[in-house]
């Protein structure tokens, strides 16, 4: 493994919870940078000193981002190499380094990611549901209505959507789920990920909502939600015969016309083939009235 580089910007994953998810490479970057930027010194001091690591920390923040991502970017210029690390998890990720990731790069300045713990992955690849797709949302906004308006543009999402949220707003997001995508939604709630008490609570939303209601939320939670199953209005085969006869008088093949109508309408392509042979060519057409 080499050493820290020059006017180099490592973005180094540390553990959510478990120190013994940190890796040897984050390990050894951590060790011979010439400054660690922290979002929590006073934790990551202790994450330091846990692994045996003396080295100087800055703080980089939400609240002082914009007076010390400049400063940064000087260090690095200057030739100093650089560690970024987030609270857990993996830096830039629904926290302000990914600013300071854009000025390094604006900069001209070489980006390094130390890959490590991630709780949006952690927690979708033991969910249990879908994770061929998936959309990260990071934290929902505070406020009920504003909740609600990006909730409403997510209700059609397919895909797998996943979603940090706190304990003291988990009620308040489980109802405004209910509202907008429907109390049957499965879900699965991930608490504590990699800590003694990690837990994978599964159900739907209405179940979530009674069991968060009998007991205290307590821990930082990754909400992983069930996408929209998208419902395809049923076609008549006359409908489909003219949606069909139109893609032939185009120049299109029987399989091709039949395939690119099952993917329009959800129709089996095979149920779409047999209808296409009852749709006669435009030659065809032309063949069966010939001129006297």
């Amino acid at each position: 493994m080499t050493e820290p580089c020059p006017s180099t910007l490592y973005l180094v994953g540390t553990p959510l919870g478990n120190l013994e998810d940190i890796s040897y490479r984050a390990v050894k970057i951590l060790r011979g940078v010439d400054a660690i930027a922290a979002e929590d010194t006073r934790r990551t001091g202790r994450l330091l000193q846990a692994l045996g690591i003396d080295r100087p920390q800055v703080s980089y923040h939400e609240h002082n981002r914009q007076q010390r991502g400049p400063e940064l970017i000087a260090r690095l210029q200057a030739g100093q190499s650089i560690a970024l690390v987030s609270d857990a998890g993996m830096p830039a990720i629904a926290d302000p380094g990914q600013e300071l990731v854009q000025a390094a790069i604006a900069a001209g300045l070489t980006v390094v990611p130390i890959a490590g713990p991630s709780a949006v992955i952690a927690a979708l690849c033991a969910s249990g549901l879908s994770s061929d797709r998936f959309a990260f949302e990071g934290f929902l906004p505070a406020k009920r209505k504003a909740r609600r308006d990006v909730l409403q543009s997510l209700h059609q999402e397919a895909r797998t959507l996943i979603f940090y949220e706190s304990p003291h707003r988990l009620r308040d997001t489980l109802e405004d789920l209910a509202a907008v995508f429907g109390g049957d939604r499965a879900i699965v709630l991930a608490r504590e990920l990699t800590k003694l008490h990690e837990e994978f609570w599964r159900g739907s939303v209405t179940e979530a909502i009674s069991e968060f209601t009998q007991r205290e939320p307590q821990g930082e939670f990754t909400l992983v939600v069930a996408g929209a199953v998208v419902q395809t209005q049923a076609l008549s085969e006359d409908t489909l015969r003219q949606e069909l006869a139109t893609l032939l008088a185009a120049g299109v093949s029987r399989s091709e016309a039949s395939r690119t109508l099952a993917a329009q309408t959800g129709t089996p392509k095979r149920r779409l083939y047999q209808l296409a042979l009852e749709v006669p060519l435009p030659e065809d057409e032309g063949a069966a009235s010939p001129e006297p």
